[in-house]
């Protein structure tokens, strides 16, 4: 029997049903049903009816011929007080792929439709409970990979990003004001606006733009990890320090040069933000062609690195990566990592030497046999990746999707075309101004101050179904 059609999105007078947990085996599941006969569907399938709203409830669920289907637990919920804004009843079942489907069939043979992906959210948003902002955040939330990941999201969610964004909109509708003021009362006995406070006003606003769109590159970091290369010539113990890093074996370890012929990724995480650590092939003159090719495919990653860890065990390891990174390779901030401390504790002066050889901004000294000084390699790591424009501020709002930065940039671009044509006089006032009405309405699109129907259908395609 085929499972009936989702319906439109868009259509409120309906009632959905939806698994809001990921299917297969485990202790609990959740089956929401959200809409204006959510109530009446669920008082027929359970034996006993929650007396007060978020209150749970032991009952019998039975489906419509009246089979029992679990012993489960029900909360009611009434508009408005619930996520979706809606009446609104969650059902947690026992887990396991049979239990909760049997539930979700039941309440489609009462009458409510499968949720779209997305659809609990999306009615979240129609009904006021969230903008736009917030419900990334929630499919954020749901989709962090890391500590970072999650704090940022968590920020979001509430509202931090969004308070940011509209304070910055209504700055670009009090500039249209005085504008406006400027080109309707000329003659008012305060006198025009003066032409110093309102480059004043837009200077601050294109100060303020230029600042939230910085915060794209740590959005990034956070969602997809900052790329940590290890590099250096073979067998200084590179793949060592990257399988004590991970706390695991991922690349083979042997006393034999060359082992590494390919790049091996892969991700820790920190309190600051998830480190994408590789782990190259020793940097050398290659003469076998496989060998060549993995030579060159560390260059490569060397090249794109957001910090390279210079990894070295004495002088003549530290003289081969000097001469094969050179000084046009090291872009990226780099790291000296002296790998084998269990054999041989550099001095001080050694290490300073060796950071200077390299232009490095820091050295450790670290064993992956004995984990000695793994922690403050670690950190020195994240100080390095978050200095200067990429700091993270935990308390910030940040630009997290692609979405943000291009609405962001395209405000920030109309203000500033505003701003030209302001300081050239080269067009009438009201003309320039149209330039501060298209950055109002990036900054509107962004948070969903505006009906924009594919914003919707864009956020809400990546969710999963009842979220």
């Amino acid at each position: 029997m085929s499972l009936p059609p989702v319906g439109n999105p868009l259509d409120l007078s309906s009632t959905i049903v939806a698994a809001a947990t990921a299917p297969g085996r485990g202790a609990l599941a959740i089956v929401r049903l959200s809409g204006p006969h959510a109530h009446a569907m669920a008082q027929r399938a359970v034996d006993r009816w929650p007396a007060e709203p978020r209150v749970a409830t032991l009952s019998t669920v039975r489906d419509a011929a009246g089979g029992e289907l679990d012993q489960s637990v029900v909360i009611r919920y009434d508009e408005p007080a619930s996520f979706t804004g809606e009446d609104a009843v969650e059902i947690i079942t026992h887990g396991g792929p049979v239990v909760s489907a049997t539930v979700v069939g039941a309440f489609v043979a009462f009458g409510a439709r499968l949720a779209a992906p997305g659809e609990f959210t999306r009615r979240a948003v129609l009904n006021g409970k969230l903008d736009i902002l917030q419900a990334e955040a929630t499919g954020d939330l749901v989709s962090a990979s890391s500590r970072a990941a999650q704090q940022t999201a968590l920020r979001q969610l509430d509202g931090g990003l969004s308070r940011r964004v509209l304070a910055l909109r209504d700055q670009l509708i009090g500039l249209e004001a005085l504008i406006a003021y400027d080109i309707d009362f000329p003659e008012e006995d305060d006198g025009p606006i003066t032409p110093a406070r309102i480059t004043d006003a837009i200077d601050q606003l294109v100060a303020a733009l230029e600042a939230l769109l910085s915060t794209a590159r740590v959005g990034q970091l956070v969602r997809e990890g900052a790329m940590v290369v290890l590099a250096g010539a073979p067998n200084v113990g590179k793949s060592s320090l990257f399988n004590a890093l991970l706390g695991e074996s991922r690349a083979i370890v042997t006393a034999l040069p060359g082992t590494t012929r390919d790049a091996i990724e892969a991700v820790i995480d920190t309190p600051v933000l998830p480190l994408r650590l590789v782990d190259t092939a020793g940097l050398r003159e290659a003469m076998d062609p496989v060998e060549r090719i993995g030579v060159e495919v560390s260059a490569s990653y060397v090249s794109r690195a957001a910090v390279v860890l210079a990894c070295v065990d004495g002088g003549e390891s530290l003289a081969a990566i000097r001469t094969a990174l050179g000084d046009d390779t090291l872009r990226a901030p780099t790291i000296v990592a002296w790998t084998k401390r269990d054999l041989y504790a550099p001095a001080e002066d050694e290490l300073l030497g060796a950071l200077q050889s390299l232009h490095a901004v820091a050295a450790a000294s670290v064993s992956a046999e004995t984990g000695e000084g793994l922690g403050a390699l670690v950190d020195e790591i994240t100080g390095a990746v978050t200095r200067g424009d990429a700091a993270i501020e935990h308390d910030a709002p940040v630009l997290t999707q692609e979405r943000h930065r291009f609405a962001v940039a395209r405000a920030l671009d109309e203000t500033s075309a505003f701003r030209e044509r302001w300081l050239a006089r080269d067009v009438p006032a009201p003309v320039a101004a149209v330039h501060l009405r298209e950055a109002v309405r990036s900054l509107e699109d962004l948070v969903g101050a505006v009906d924009v129907e594919d914003i919707l259908d864009e956020v809400f395609r990546r969710f999963c179904v009842g979220k």
